[in-house]
């Protein structure tokens, strides 16, 4: 596995660290992506986090509340359903093509995503090749025997009778298959993540603020184990000053003259 730790610096204009992110790329056998919000923004999908973002507007709602209470789950359902997070109808963008490609070249092995809008998947990239740290919310699960539901059939239940029922199999909860705030990270993708963290010699950053933890260790150990960072995105992030090349600028637009030729 190469070491970048001696890679040439970080470059002064984009069209420098553009040069320099193709040649690692090119150097590299084993890549791993890590997306976040700011590739789906350019989709159309609002950022949760941000100043003017959907929790400026409305307050999230706990995991513990979610469970306790009938009336937070019925909340919850008509945030859902009225589409208050802004990804039914989203599409993927040059970013999310640009990944597909080079996963279908096998240059890239694997994409881990905080996102949970399945952007990734509509863009080819095969679901092996996913490792979702959020969850997806184009589906929901039971919280007791994990049986899936599908979303349509829950809209039109809760049109209905205004609420979700129990889980048909089991009588548990049905909860979005995401991880809201204050619910347990999952354990399996965590791992996965690790593992392909812990193989790459080149991980790239696409459209994170890297403020959300645990998920936003993985640059780090990426780094501490001899990888090369890239940071895309569009605001300054606090590992800025440990990466070897850091691009402020649109990721599709970055993307798409990355793999001009």
């Amino acid at each position: 596995m190469n070491d970048h730790r001696n890679a040439p610096g970080r470059s002064s204009t984009t069209t420098d660290a553009t040069q320099t992110l193709r040649s690692l790329l090119d150097a590299s056998r084993y890549v791993v992506f890590f997306t976040g919000a700011g590739i789906s923004t350019e989709s159309g999908i609002p950022d949760f986090r941000s100043p003017g973002g959907v929790w400026s507007k409305m307050q999230p709602i706990y995991f513990q509340e979610f469970v306790a209470s009938e009336d937070k789950r019925r909340e919850a359902w008509r945030r859902r359903f009225d589409n208050r997070d802004g990804w039914v109808g989203a599409q993927p963008n040059a970013g999310h093509m640009a990944v597909a490609q080079l996963v279908a070249t096998g240059k890239a092995k694997s994409v881990i995503t905080q996102n949970v809008d399945n952007l990734h998947q509509a863009s080819g990239v095969p679901e092996n090749r996913i490792i979702e740290l959020h969850g997806n919310a184009t589906y929901a699960t039971c919280l007791s025997c994990h049986t899936r539901y599908e979303l349509v059939d829950l809209e039109k239940e809760f049109h209905s009778t205004g609420n979700v029922a129990p889980c048909k199999r089991c009588g548990g909860i049905i909860k979005s298959a995401t991880i809201s705030f204050g619910q347990q990270m999952p354990a399996l993708p965590m791992q996965r993540a690790h593992e392909e963290t812990m193989q790459c010699d080149l991980f790239i950053v696409l459209g994170s603020s890297l403020s959300v933890f645990p998920a936003a260790d993985f640059p780090l150990r990426a780094r501490q184990k001899g990888a090369a960072l890239v940071i895309i995105n569009r605001d300054p992030t606090q590992m800025d000053d440990v990466a070897d090349v850091v691009i402020h600028a649109g990721i599709g637009e970055t993307m798409g003259h990355l793999l001009c030729r």
